[in-house]
């Protein structure tokens, strides 16, 4: 990263070094909480993703032959060297995104996790063996890299997103190309310089920046053998449907919209704390963020009233102060959530809390939104329709449990759902028919760790393979088996019979 009068460049890290060439086109990056252009990222044209698709494929080929325990000892000093800049990353995140320190230190932390987990890739890529499945014949089989493989990341986990992926596709033996957000790229750039320090061969890891064109490039790319990507339902669609159809391995999380049931036996405090938590943390802009909750009728109220006075004592504000909840990534996103705001209002939902009012702990120019609770939304309403991906959060009443659970199975979303309750029965019948693939019984936010794979049903995911966990390994591998046989030193004389077993 270089610096150019007050806006840095922001360019591609490729092969260990920062490109030096002029690009034809660029994106402003702002400080949320500002409002102001701090930055300007270079964005990749086709020709340059398939220069660095060919460099990359050049370096596969060493680090697949690179031995598991060779990769365990990069691995395990990245891991260090990430502990040890945490803070700073956690940094970088905030003057980009927004969302505040602590968050963004979590957010990292949370990555952490992942890398630890593909620290043990000596025992996830073991194989299978079998001895004698016919006369002097043995059966093995062994998962071997794809070869070059591409990221595409969102910008509201700017760190955490990218490292579901890159750690296990590295210790897996591959080359990967990250592509992240134009929004936020710089932390992307900040952890790339980490590998490079722990000891990864150039052109394993390389970073470039772009948009729809350099996403093109990358799912058209024949040398590209698989495409990890997280952000909207229409792009994930849009990537799986290109990707595909280029014969490529294809993983695409879109988008959620998370329904949180509360019975009436459930603790109420507990309920509403985690409501508060999961909506309104990282400001809503989170794919497993609570945006719907479905309250039975007979605690309706005394829920909204729990969930309204916590609300009412969070501070918005500057990420890097004390605020319990940073601005929204650009004015762009503030004035769409603003809109569903408006539209909720109009359409005649009961706006309990206004985001819009403020006040605010930052910059005039900021782009800010207070968390704002509607309460009786109707299913029609585009706030309970659509993924506003904001801090909107609206509750929905209902009968019972029977009702409660229809709403989130007729959902065209099925990325994670939760239940509250002390009812272990009905715990257990919501974990097994609800229609998600993360679930949360008394959990806000039901993200596994790293050794469970993360990704959901229905319109929240395309694709066969979840990431991270025992699934990603799966993902940036395949697996080959061989049939071997060593005949006795005393077999002699040839026959053309079909093979039996005797």
């Amino acid at each position: 990263m270089t610096e150019t009068s007050t806006i840095q460049r922001i360019t591609h890290l490729i092969g260990h070094e920062y490109w030096t060439g002029t690009s034809e086109r660029t994106a402003p990056v702002f400080n949320p909480a500002t409002g102001r252009q701090t930055g300007a990222v270079d964005l990749a044209s086709k020709d340059l993703v398939d220069e660095v698709v060919a460099r990359a494929a050049e370096a596969a080929v060493g680090w697949a032959a690179t031995s598991m325990t060779r990769r365990g000892r990069v691995l395990f000093a990245f891991r260090e060297l990430l502990n040890a800049n945490r803070q700073r990353i956690a940094e970088i995140i905030t003057s980009e995104h927004g969302k505040t320190v602590a968050d963004a230190l979590g957010e990292v932390t949370r990555g952490l996790e992942v890398v630890e987990f593909a620290c043990g890739i000596p025992h996830l890529l073991k194989g299978g063996h079998s001895e004698s499945v016919s006369t002097s014949v043995d059966s093995y089989s062994l998962l071997q890299p794809l070869g070059v493989v591409g990221v595409i990341s969102p910008f509201n986990f700017p760190a955490m997103v990218p490292m579901w992926f890159v750690p296990i596709a590295i210790a897996a033996g591959n080359a990967v190309i990250i592509k992240p957000s134009e929004k936020d790229p710089s932390a992307v750039n900040a952890i790339a310089e980490l590998w490079r320090e722990a000891g990864l061969p150039a052109g394993v890891i390389n970073v470039v920046h772009g948009d729809k064109e350099a996403v093109d490039a990358l799912l058209d790319n024949p040398e590209v053998r698989a495409i990890s990507f997280v952000g909207s339902t229409p792009i994930a669609r849009y990537v799986y449907e290109r990707g595909t159809a280029n014969g490529k391995r294809i993983q695409a999380l879109g988008g959620a919209k998370n329904h949180m049931l509360v019975l009436p036996d459930a603790d109420l405090d507990l309920a509403a704390d985690a409501a508060v938590s999961g909506a309104y943390g990282s400001a809503g802009e989170r794919c497993m963020a609570v945006s719907v909750v479905l309250a039975v009728d007979s605690v309706a109220d005394a829920l909204v009233a729990k969930i309204a006075e916590r609300v009412r004592t969070l501070r918005t504000g500057d990420g890097t102060g004390s605020a319990d909840m940073g601005p929204i990534v650009t004015e762009q996103s503030r004035d769409r959530i603003v809109g569903y705001i408006e539209a909720g209002d109009a359409a005649g939902a009961s706006l309990v809390i206004d985001g819009r009012e403020g006040p605010f702990d930052g910059d005039v120019d900021g782009y800010y939104v207070g968390p704002t609770l509607f309460d009786n939304v109707g299913t029609e309403m585009s706030i309970y329709t659509d993924e506003i991906f904001g801090p909107v959060l609206s509750v929905v009443r209902v009968a019972g449990f029977e009702e409660g659970l229809s709403l989130i199975n007729a959902n065209e979303y099925g990325n994670g759902s939760v239940i509250f309750t002390n009812d272990g029965g009905a715990a257990r019948k919501f974990e097994i028919e609800v229609e998600a693939g993360m679930v949360g019984i008394n959990v806000p936010v039901p993200v596994p760790m790293a050794y469970y794979s993360f990704g959901g049903w229905k319109n929240s995911l395309f694709g066969d393979s979840h990431a991270h966990g025992t699934e990603g390994v799966h993902f940036y591998t395949r697996s080959k088996t061989v049939t071997r046989r060593w005949p006795d030193p005393s077999h002699r004389g040839l026959s053309l019979g079909f093979p039996q077993n005797n």
